[in-house]
Parts: structure tokens; sequence; C-alpha cells
């Protein structure tokens, strides 16, 4: 293990080629076409669709170890629980509420079943995340013979029925225009923003609701009286550059209606998965710092299982009250899979904490990207064809029956511990 003291992460940014520059004005109405489905509260929804017993309650989905909130209902945020509170903040909160550990084997499941269904209408679909997509839509209303809105309303209830959760859709001249609107008919809901309509849309679009404006950059629009998206669009764009730079520029132009960032149909490897923030206070408590850590840990085993990929490298960090970082990293045999990265991570973070020291944010970051290369780590490394064949049937009867129908007989000690997260037996059981 190496430690070092200071620690930044920067966010990537999606590639743009000469010819994606920014040359056209919205003159017409569908000079461009894209569109953003995103599933409604999709690890609660996923639970709620197998047990059916549940809808119409509070239900929140809890991080690795069960530290903190994921995921929930649209009962339980009304009620004020936020994604990424401590388990225990939750509980004191809303007792009523059904708290159920995460299960990402199933979630993976009917994330490749919608993303399937979205491939019918359009060839070209970009996975964003586990549960939201972007789809080119251009020449899409001759082939469906069917408005823009017929087509949205269409990919909803094909996937409600087929899936059993529930999509929003938005479509737009642009990636950030046609993820705004997927939000502003939650749940269940259709919006469809032709280019004349763009600016009549942006006035009731609060600034901080913009994708890629965040607390630091909604306080500084403030300062400048960009209090909407179309105060923001408005403001002369040598202003935004000066305030917010390349980053600003491109926001400019695509709430304006012009297309930047393409489609990204064929996503390179990342370098690296970073999840990082704020812890949302200063705190010594040890509990909170730890509650963060599991719930970063677990959205990087969620894209790393999405994205079928494996890390070799863990690292991570804590920033102190005076802003100075502290971290430590280690490498491991590549893998995706939860007990093995979680360990990691705690023994990462013991070996950085400090009793009664002030912390204000922490992260993870996983590094040594590398394919899911098909390893038998439950028996021997040199795994013969017979055992495979019996992981193979092993994971045909836990897919069939429920997840922990059928383990290896060393997992039976450590049964009354386990949570019922789980990854499948055989990664390749499941495409991403």
């Amino acid at each position: 293990m190496a430690k070092w003291s200071v620690c930044s992460v920067k966010q990537s940014e999606p590639e743009r080629g000469p010819q994606h520059q920014p040359k056209m004005s919205p003159t017409s109405n569908w000079y461009n076409a894209i569109a953003h489905v995103d599933a409604d509260c999709f690890f609660a929804s996923c639970e709620l669709m197998r047990r059916p017993d549940l809808k119409g309650q509070a239900v929140c989905v809890l991080s690795s170890q069960d530290a903190c909130v994921v995921a929930k209902t649209y009962d339980a945020k009304a009620l004020g629980i936020k994604t990424g509170m401590p388990v225990w903040d939750a509980k004191k909160l809303m007792p009523q509420a059904h708290y159920l550990s995460a299960d990402f084997r199933f979630y993976g499941q009917l994330s490749e079943k919608m993303f399937s269904i979205l491939r019918r209408y359009s060839p070209d679909v970009e996975v964003y995340s586990i549960d939201e997509a972007f789809i080119d839509m251009n020449g899409i209303r001759s082939m469906w013979k069917m408005s823009y809105r017929q087509i949205a309303d269409h990919i909803r209830q094909t996937v409600y029925q087929e899936v059993g959760i529930t999509v929003s859709v938005g479509i737009s001249t642009t990636r950030i225009l046609a993820k705004i609107a997927s939000e502003m008919n939650k749940p269940n809901g259709s919006t469809i923003i032709p280019g004349r309509r763009i600016s009549r849309f942006l006035r009731d679009v609060p600034i901080g609701d913009v994708p890629g404006i965040g607390r630091s950059r909604q306080q500084l629009m403030k300062k400048m009286q960009i209090h909407t998206a179309y105060d923001f669009t408005n403001s002369p764009i040598a202003r935004i550059d000066d305030a917010l730079g390349k980053v600003g520029v491109d926001l400019w132009h695509e709430l304006s209606g012009v297309p930047v960032y393409p489609l990204q149909l064929h996503t390179p490897m990342p370098k690296n998965i970073a999840r990082t923030a704020s812890l949302g206070t200063v705190t010594t408590n040890r509990k909170i710092i730890e509650a963060h850590i599991s719930y970063h840990t677990t959205r990087i085993i969620t894209e790393l299982v999405r994205q079928h990929l494996t890390t070799s490298m863990i690292t991570v960090f804590l920033r102190h009250k005076s802003f100075e970082a502290v971290g430590d990293k280690t490498r491991i045999t590549a893998t995706n899979e939860f007990s093995t990265i979680n360990h990691v991570v705690k023994t990462l973070l013991a070996n950085i904490f400090t009793q009664g020291n002030p912390y204000r944010a922490c992260g993870v970051i996983a590094s040594n990207i590398q394919p899911y290369a098909q390893q038998g780590e439950l028996f021997a490394a040199d795994s013969t064809s017979k055992q495979l064949a019996l992981m193979r049937i092993m994971d045909e009867i836990n897919n069939r029956y429920g997840l922990q129908s059928l383990k290896p007989a060393h997992a039976l000690v450590k049964a009354k511990s386990q949570v019922r997260f789980q990854y499948p037996v055989l990664n390749y059981a499941i495409k991403y």
C-alpha cells in the first residue's frame, strides 16, 4: 500500500470532433433529435416489481453493508429521505419505511432488458448509466410513422409492459435539453421540446437543475444574476466563457439548442472510475464517513459490473477541514466482486482515518481498469471444465429459484452475516 498526501480528481469530458462544433441556430424544430430515457427510481422500482406488496409504501435501497440510502421511492423522497443519507438518519426520519439491501445482479438483468427495448426504436443508443440512455432519433419518425410524442409514449408503454418498471422520456435537439426534459414529468412522463420552443421551456428551468451546474457554480451564477437556464442562454457568451470557460461555452450552446456533444456509441474504456463528494458537513464522526465511503464504493461497483470491467487498483482519500487531503491505495487482483473491493476499501479507510480529525469530503477511485476476464474464483485457479459446468448449473438454479438457493459449502459458514447484495457466480451470465 502506498500513501500520499494530496488528491485531486478531474472528470473527463466527452470527446468532440470538428464536425460537432456549433454551426447552427434553432431556426427549425427538428434539425436534430435526441431522446433521453431515464428509469424512475430504478433500484427501488426493481424491488417493487418483485415485491408488489410494497407498492404504495416508502422503500429505500441500501448501499454496501446497508450503510446508506442509494435509491428510494417517491414516497420516501417526499418525507425528506435523500440519496446518500446514512441509514440510521433515514430510519430516525422514517422508521416505517422498508429498507432493502441492494441486489445489483437483478438490477443488471432488468437494465439490459430495458436497453434491448430501446434498440428496437433506433440502432444508435448510448448507454449512459445502468438506468438511462440517449437515443439518436433522427429519421425515426418516418420509420415508425409517429410523432416524437407518440414514439416517447410508445417507449414508456413498452418498457412497462415488458420489464415492469416505468421510465420518463425527454426529446429535444441536444443531449442537455433532452436530459432536462426527461426530468420535467417524472414519473412515467414524456416531454418534447422542439427547436422553436426552447426559449419558452428554459424560462421555467432553475439554473441549479441544469446538468453541469453544481452547488458552487450555482452560487456563482446567482452572483451574476443568472437564476434560470433562460438567463444563462441570454447572457453574452463571452461572459459565460470568462466565468466557466470551455465547459460553460459548450453548455451555453447545448441549452441554446445547438448540438455540441455527439452520442458516444462506443465509449472508450475509462482509465479510472472515481466517486467523490462532500460529506455535507465537517465531521469527526467515523460512522458518517464510513457511510459515505460505502455509498461511493457501491456506485463504483455498479459501474464496473454494468460495463463488464474489473479494477486492480483501489484508492481511498479523505479531505480535511483545511482542504488538505490524505489517501492510501493498493493493488489487488483484477476484480469487480463486491466483498473483495469492499474489504480493501475498509482497510484503506482504517489506514488514513485519524480519530478526532475533522473531515469535509471523501472518495473512492478504481483504476487500472480492464475488461472482465473469466476466472474460476470460487474453486481453484485452474478450474476444470467440470467445475465450470457446475458453476453454470449453480447460476441457472439461482436465477430460477432465488439468489441463494444453491451456494458453495464454505459460504454457509457466513450465511447469517451475508446481505442480499450478491454478484452472479459467473459474470458472463449477464451481458452489459
